[in-house]
C-alpha cells in the first residue's frame, strides 16, 4: 500500500529565542530539513557542513527567508577537532547561548566485510561515530559551563538495530551512536542537559539516490509500513520534539522514526 506524505506542519514557536547548531545541514537531507524546522520554530541556527559551496547556498536561502540575523554558517569537518572547536566557539559568539545541538553528520558506503578495507571502515566510523562524539563533547562542555541546561539530539539509524548486508561499518557506527547517546545522557543529566537520538529507516534525499541502486531502494521502500519513504522533514519534526520542552522528561532515548524497530 502506497500513501502520500501528510501536509507539512507549520511552526508553533516551540523554540523561540534558542540558539542551535546543526551539522551536515547543507542540502535537501535531514540536516537541511532540521535547520529549516528549527528556524520555523523560532530558533537562531548555526548550520555547518563539510561541503562549503552547498553550505553557502543553504545559508543564503535560509537567510533570505528567515533573516540574516538568525542564520549563520561555518564549514566544518567533524573529523577535525580544531574545526569542531571553532564551530562551537562561533555558536557562542553569534547567538550568545547554546541550547540545541543536532549531530546529523554521517557517512555511509557499501562493501561486504571480506572486501572492506581498513580505510573504508575507518572513514565511516570517524565521520559517523567519532564525529558525533567530538560534537557531543564540545556541546556538553559548553552547556555544563553555562549552567542553564540544553539538548543534544543525535541522528542514529534503524540499521544500528537491524542487520543489512554490506553495511557492517555503518551499522557499527550507528549502534555506537546509540550507545554514546545513552551513556552521555546519564552524565549530562547532572547539569540539566538532555541527550536523545532519532533512528530513521528510510528518508529520501538526492544523495541517497546517487549511492543506492533503484532495486535496493524499491526493496527498502516496500518494507516500510506506509509503503513509502519518509520525507526529511518528517524526521526533522521528531528532532524538534526532542529539542523542545514537550520532551522535558526524556533523556537517553533512541526514537525509531519508522515501523522498523526490532
Amino acid at each position: 500500500m502506497t500513501r502520500t506524505p501528510p501536509d507539512y506542519v507549520p511552526g508553533h514557536g516551540l523554540l523561540t529565542g534558542r540558539g542551535a547548531v546543526v551539522t551536515a545541514a547543507a542540502g535537501a537531507g535531514i540536516g537541511g530539513a532540521t535547520a529549516r524546522r528549527l528556524l520555523e520554530e523560532g530558533a537562531r541556527v548555526l548550520i555547518s557542513d563539510a561541503h562549503a559551496r552547498r553550505l553557502k547556498e543553504s545559508e543564503a536561502e535560509l537567510a533570505a527567508e528567515f533573516g540574516a540575523d538568525r542564520v549563520t554558517a561555518l564549514a566544518c569537518d567533524v573529523t577535525d577537532e580544531t574545526q569542531v572547536a571553532a564551530l562551537f566557539g562561533l555558536a557562542a559568539e553569534r547567538h550568545g547561548r547554546l541550547d540545541i545541538v543536532v549531530n546529523n553528520a554521517g557517512l555511509g558506503g557499501t562493501a561486504d566485510l571480506v572486501d572492506m578495507t581498513d580505510e573504508q571502515w575507518d572513514k565511516v566510523l570517524d565521520v559517523t561515530l567519532n564525529g558525533t562524539f567530538r560534537c557531543t563533547r564540545a556541546a556538553l562542555r559548553r552547556m555544563k559551563a553555562a549552567g542553564v541546561g540544553g539538548v543534544v539530539v543525535n541522528n542514529a539509524s534503524v540499521i544500528g538495530w537491524r542487520a543489512q548486508r554490506g553495511q557492517a561499518h555503518y551499522a557499527a557506527a550507528k549502534a555506537g551512536v546509540m550507545a554514546l547517546t545513552r551513556c552521555a545522557s546519564l552524565e549530562a543529566a547532572a547539569y540539566g542537559v538532555r541527550v536523545n537520538a532519532v533512528s530513521p529507516s528510510l528518508a529520501m534525499h538526492p544523495h541517497l539516490v546517487k549511492v543506492t541502486t533503484p532495486e535496493l531502494l524499491a526493496e527498502l521502500t516496500s518494507s516500510e509500513a506506509f509503503g513509502r519513504y519518509a520525507e526529511p522533514w518528517e524526521v526533522a519534526n521528531v528532532i524538534v520534539f526532542l529539542a523542545s520542552d514537550y520532551s522535558s522528561y526524556m533523556t537517553g532515548e533512541v526514537l525509531s522514526v519508522s515501523s522498523r524497530h526490532p
